[in-house]
């Protein structure tokens, strides 16, 4: 008999049983998906159409708003849904989909901020090399490579995760299926394939944020050798993704590189990672970036008044 079948679905605890709290939950994270969907596709959109923003460092903020859509719409949907029912289960392929995405569009993310330090490295400690070593082929190398990895950081936990059994306690202590939180119900002993997700995610997220720190910091000690107007712009860009780089590693780092330890906090911090940070990171780079503020008000400027002239 296949074990796998004595389950058909993972029960997923929420984040309160009481109803009022439940709806409230469910208008703040409706209001906070629309404003995720708005804001990114506000960069993409007008990355895409305004001439002044066809630049390498725009082009990789462009995708990083895709990415952060894609990784939201992964589990922000059913997570609202589920506000309103009492009982809220998902199917265990459903269950699967949703971590195969979430790791693919996060590895993915992963790879782009590093792309996005090189890009600024380059502009920073080589601006007379800028144009010819950041041109459109190498863009288009980058950003290929941010796809592969997440297939691949992804595929290489998932491929062992979707063949494990499932037979006894099907109850999930998060809003959506958690790698780790799924992997400690299955019926039998995953002991290596818990240090495979340490090692995957955990230390991959670790290396990443340590070596992106190293770099920005390099990039800081150049500025602070050159004061100039265009020094104070560089230090704005940067500090912009530094947050972006602790915003998105931070949680990841703490979730994953000790996975499988009793943390109450883990429940909130894997919402901050997945749906909470898609929305602040339009909000650093367009509140802090002047360019793309006068972008986006060029682009709604130029449809409010196509819409009343026609």
């Amino acid at each position: 008999l296949n074990n796998r079948s004595s389950i058909s679905e993972f029960i997923l605890l929420g984040l309160s049983n009481s109803q009022e709290i439940q709806i409230f939950f469910f208008v703040i994270f409706f209001l906070v998906y629309v404003a995720i969907i708005i804001g990114n596709l506000l960069i993409v959109i007008s990355v895409i159409l305004d001439n002044h923003l066809h630049s390498p460092m725009y082009f990789f903020l462009a995708n990083l708003s895709f990415f952060d859509l894609c990784l939201s719409s992964a589990v922000s949907p059913k997570v609202i849904a589920d506000f309103l029912r009492k009982h809220k289960t998902i199917s265990v392929w459903g269950c699967m989909v949703q971590m195969f995405f979430m790791h693919f569009f996060g590895g993915g993310e992963m790879s782009l901020l590093i792309a996005m330090a090189i890009d600024r490295y380059v502009a920073i400690c080589k601006p007379l090399h800028y144009q010819t070593i950041m041109n459109r082929r190498v863009l288009i190398v980058f950003l290929l490579l941010s796809w592969a990895i997440g297939f691949t950081h992804t595929t290489s936990q998932m491929v062992f995760t979707v063949g494990l059994p499932f037979c006894g306690p099907n109850v999930v202590d998060s809003i959506f299926c958690d790698l780790p939180l799924v992997i400690k119900l299955a019926c039998t002993d995953t002991y290596v394939l818990e240090l495979l997700v340490i090692a995957n995610s955990g230390l991959l997220s670790l290396i990443c944020f340590i070596l992106l720190l190293i770099s920005y910091t390099v990039m800081l000690v150049t500025i602070g050798q050159h004061s100039s107007s265009a020094s104070s712009k560089a230090v704005s860009t940067l500090s912009a993704h530094i947050t972006v780089v602790t915003l998105f590693f931070g949680p990841a780092i703490f979730i994953y590189a000790f996975p499988f330890k009793s943390y109450s906090a883990d429940k909130f911090l894997s919402v901050f990672y997945s749906i909470i940070t898609p929305l602040l990171n339009p909000i650093i780079y367009t509140l802090r970036n002047q360019e793309m503020k006068a972008a986006i008000k060029r682009l709604t400027s130029y449809h409010i008044g196509s819409c009343l002239t026609s």
